[in-house]
């Protein structure tokens, strides 16, 4: 018996009347959802995912030239009660949330508020201190700043004081000078953002309020990168983590001695990942972490991503910006290898590209990863708009074989419609 759905996730769950769809209810499982004609290997790849990789609750959607082709949901969304993930369940996706954020900006270029080329400090005089006058809004967003660490501490009380968190980002010095290396910057990138689009919005909101406005309402979308208190703990679902054991066979004995020195710069640089859980309400209520702090379901991601890949214009985004999402990473002056997570990663404008560490979609997709596996992209190319999303942690840095196979399947599907 599926727990009431809201209006809202009711209507962006039905299928669109242009396809033909199947329903997806696989025996004897808690597998459902619906699949358009020509996409019923993504709905095998996620029953796979159960039963050949490990996958304990998730869902994934897919949004085809503006049209959903694949929203599938099923497992459990808590291990330890055994209750199951149901139409409008909603989980934290942790990096994912990055690319949601990085909408935000994008739709502030748009307006003609803000300047990937200019310097930081031309919207936020005080942020020119300490070695940062020169730091431009796309050096930044590439994580090239050299600010993926603060010296000062931050706990959930600074978080929530806007005010007295940007005074700590202005007060920052550069690990090293600015646009020479690449660091990824896991949660300061968010507390950046979050600031800049402050400074640049008539409004003066900060990034969450700014998404749910005007992004999150205007396409329905069931995600929050400040989840409120009215969502009840019954619509989320819990994180189930890897055993150190997982963890070191996953991720490697190299990366894992990292992840456990408190002094390597992975270790520094996540400081603050794990404001977002709340041990009395899952999730913590009307705190936002940009970065790495988002809540929401499949559905909502994709449908983003997919308004991003076919032209925005339920947004109202130009071209220009649209063409410079899509268009090759820069590289900072040694280039693409990451002082932080060691491997080749390629950033741009606050999202991911695909490159050596991260696969994914054609040369102008634009996404993010969320560590444990949840995942978020749009192809301009294809227009393709992805989203999955997961209650299980894997421990793989280059693509989560579950994500992987859905993300195989769906491209299948696709070369399979354009011969």
């Amino acid at each position: 018996m599926s727990a009431p759905v809201s209006s809202r996730a009711r209507q962006a769950a039905r299928p669109d009347p242009r396809h033909s769809s199947r329903p997806v209810k696989q025996p004897n499982s808690q597998l459902e959802g619906q699949v358009s004609r020509g996409f019923e290997a993504v709905a095998d790849a996620f029953a796979e995912n159960f039963t050949q990789r490990g996958e304990l609750g998730g869902a994934c959607c897919v949004y085809y030239l503006g049209d959903k082709v694949v929203d599938l949901w099923g497992g459990v969304r808590n291990q330890a009660t055994g209750e199951p993930w149901q139409e409008d369940t909603m989980v934290l996706v942790y990096s994912t949330t990055k690319g949601l954020a990085a909408m935000t900006l994008a739709l502030a270029h748009s307006r003609g508020w803000l300047d990937y080329e200019k310097r930081v400090a031309t919207y936020w005089p005080e942020f020119a201190q300490n070695g940062k006058e020169t730091i431009t809004v796309r050096q930044l967003l590439a994580h090239q700043a050299g600010l993926f660490a603060l010296a000062e501490k931050v706990d959930r009380s600074i978080v929530a004081d806007l005010d007295r968190l940007a005074a700590i980002l202005a007060r920052q010095k550069p690990a090293w000078k600015p646009g020479t290396r690449q660091a990824y910057h896991a949660i300061t990138l968010g507390y950046y953002e979050n600031e800049l689009l402050r400074r640049v919005d008539p409004e003066h909101r900060s990034l969450g309020q700014f998404f749910q406005d005007e992004i999150a309402t205007p396409l329905g979308l069931d995600f929050y990168i400040r989840l409120p208190e009215s969502i009840p703990d019954s619509r989320l679902a819990t994180i189930t983590r890897p055993s150190l054991l997982e963890m070191v066979r996953g991720f490697g004995f190299r990366f894992s001695l990292l992840a456990f020195n408190p002094r390597s710069n992975i270790t520094r640089a996540l400081i603050g990942s794990m404001l977002p859980h709340d041990p009395r309400r899952v999730y913590a209520r009307d705190l936002e972490v940009p970065a790495g702090g988002g809540v929401g379901t499949a559905r909502a991601i994709a449908y983003a991503y997919g308004v991003f890949a076919s032209g925005g214009r339920e947004l109202a985004l130009r071209p220009e910006t649209l063409g410079l999402l899509s268009a090759p990473p820069i590289p900072a002056t040694r280039g693409f290898h990451d002082e932080c997570m060691k491997a080749d990663a390629r950033f741009s404008l606050g999202f991911m590209k695909p490159g050596p560490l991260m696969a994914f979609g054609s040369a102008r997709a634009f996404g993010m990863p969320g560590s444990g596996g949840s995942m978020g992209f749009a192809d301009p190319e294809t227009g393709i708009g992805y989203g999955y999303v997961t209650s299980g942690m894997g421990t793989v840095l280059s693509g989560d074989p579950r994500d992987l196979a859905l993300r195989n399947a769906v491209q299948t599907a696709i070369r399979a419609r354009q011969r």
